[in-house]
């Protein structure tokens, strides 16, 4: 099981795109797994990590939800609600990069939202673009007790200007203990398009765990923003076709009922 109040998860991401040209890019990262109810006990346990406030490492409400600086709990338990769903006093963690030197820039956090007895209730997928948006999918989880987690969802929200919006996501989830895994398989009308996956070992979130994370991947959110400028580059020079940025949804999370594959 991971940490009661948070843990570091050292990994890969990869992509795997198969058209209009074959695209394969790995980093090595890390992610953070906190539990929001517990980030002020973590700004008092540890010197390298600060809860909105300026850090080595941090963790800014306003970077994430609604952005407007509220507790993130509210926020998420505002969305459960509309969704019909209460945690009685569960907990609700999230995997996401943190700010290293006051900069983080999150392609995808995710909300594990528990119940009081551990059972995972739901799974928020919260997207950001590279313009400055962002949108979440909210999905219950129909079958907490299984091993992988299986949920789908219709593509609501720009994110490449590679990828046409007539698209479908399927997320295979492998819920945080000693490993953590998460594939997101994506689709259009020609058959599937991308994978995309995140692969994680838990280490135990302590101040040396921090200092020596910083040194072994260096200024790690810099290199992902880069990163994703770079492969985009690399998609361009390939052929990939450009496609234009609508506007973002009207509503800022979408909420997809009954949709755990079988």
């Amino acid at each position: 099981m991971s940490a009661p109040d948070g843990s570091l998860y050292f990994g890969l991401v990869t992509h795997r795109r198969s058209r209009p040209r074959e695209h394969k890019l790995a980093y090595r990262v890390y992610s953070f797994l906190i539990d929001l109810d517990a980030l002020p006990a973590l700004d008092r346990r540890l010197k390298l990590f600060s809860h909105n406030r300026w850090n080595l490492f941090s963790f800014y409400d306003r970077d994430h939800g609604d952005h407007s600086g509220r507790p993130l709990r509210q926020w998420v338990d505002d969305q459960l609600r509309r969704a019909g769903l209460d945690l009685s006093g569960g907990s609700v963690k999230v995997l996401c990069f943190p700010r290293v030197l006051g900069y983080a820039f999150n392609p995808i956090s995710v909300y594990f939202c528990y119940r009081a007895d551990g059972e995972l209730a739901a799974v928020l997928y919260e997207v950001h673009n590279t313009f400055g948006e962002s949108h979440s999918y909210l999905i219950p989880v129909d079958r907490p007790a299984d091993k992988v987690i299986r949920q789908s969802c219709d593509k609501g929200f720009y994110v490449s200007p590679f990828i046409d919006m007539e698209a479908r996501y399927d997320f295979k989830l492998v819920p945080p203990g000693n490993r953590l895994a998460l594939v997101i398989d994506q689709a259009d009308n020609a058959g599937p398009l991308l994978t995309a996956s995140i692969v994680g070992r838990r280490a135990t979130l302590t101040d040396r765990a921090l200092a020596a994370a910083f040194f072994r991947i260096p200024l790690v959110t810099l290199k992902v923003i880069a990163g994703i400028h770079w492969e985009a580059l690399a998609l361009w020079r390939k052929g990939a076709r450009y496609h234009s940025r609508p506007a973002p949804p009207a509503e800022p999370v979408t909420i997809v009922m009954n949709a755990e594959s079988s």
